[in-house]
């Protein structure tokens, strides 16, 4: 989870696609050579166009989907980070999501598409409670 310290309290980056309404956290899988933890703060600038550097690990969640028309089925683990931005725009993202915004935490917690991602920020939440430290 991407967060920084607003006005009223932390906030949360989303990436959103207008075309099936889904609110999520930016992700991606690993090049060949590349670390879990040095994916996502690629897949995070790529994504999202911010510039961010890990606080700490926030565990992993797996799911499965289906694709294709033999309904292919996959199977994904999703590493996720606490991550503080450090500099860029979410004007810079790419072009994987039609908008990537920053919202009040609970307001993100109510946006996010898929519970396994709410669970995720609530995770990163409790962690944050009560540390005052830089976003």
């Amino acid at each position: 989870m991407w967060y920084r310290r607003g006005r009223d309290g932390i906030e949360v980056v989303l990436c959103g696609r207008r075309g099936d309404g889904v609110w999520g956290l930016p992700k991606g899988a690993p090049e060949r050579g590349e670390s879990l933890e040095g994916a996502a703060l690629r897949e995070v600038g790529e994504e999202t166009g911010l510039r961010v550097s890990v606080r700490e690990p926030l565990g992993s969640t797996r799911y499965q989907f289906t694709r294709g028309e033999g309904g292919v089925r996959f199977e994904k683990t999703v590493h996720h980070f606490l991550m503080r931005v450090s500099g860029g725009s979410v004007e810079d993202h790419d072009e994987e999501y039609d908008q990537v915004r920053w919202f009040p935490a609970e307001e993100a917690l109510r946006l996010l598409t898929f519970p396994n991602e709410a669970e995720v920020v609530r995770r990163a939440l409790r962690r944050l409670e009560g540390d005052s430290g830089e976003a």
